[in-house]
């Protein structure tokens, strides 16, 4: 008994209590895939856990991938994407960068621009964010 008296005694309390630390974000990249039609355009709605840099980059354009396209990003309201950061110019590898002020309803939108789509083009978005 007079040995774990000891052996209890120093388990107990801290003169130099530890402050939790908030773990890093981790960003998520998501992505969208399909087919973009002449004079048309496809919206992704995505959400926001954590306010932060949005980014929507073009991973994919074929079978011309040199033709320009619209790319943007906005806010989703459940319905319609109402873009706020547009590239009417946009080829593969192009990316628009956004900063969400807070969580929320987000998407990204890729759309025949300036009606040079002349037949079906496949795309894949590539979408990071928080």
């Amino acid at each position: 008994m007079l040995l774990l008296a000891p052996l209890a005694s120093s388990a107990c309390g801290s003169d130099n209590p530890t402050t939790p630390t908030e773990p890093t974000p981790v960003s998520v990249t998501e992505s969208f895939n399909g087919t973009l039609n002449p004079n048309g355009g496809r919206t992704f709605p995505f959400a926001v856990e954590r306010a932060g840099t949005i980014t929507a980059r073009i991973a994919a354009l074929a079978p011309d991938d040199t033709v320009r396209v619209g790319l943007a990003l906005g806010t989703w309201n459940g319905a319609t994407c109402t873009q706020t950061i547009p590239n009417d110019n946009a080829t593969l590898n192009t990316t628009v960068t956004g900063t969400a002020q807070q969580t929320g309803q987000f998407c990204a939108r890729i759309y025949d621009a300036l009606g040079t789509l002349t037949g079906s083009a496949d795309f894949t978005l590539e979408v990071t964010h928080f």
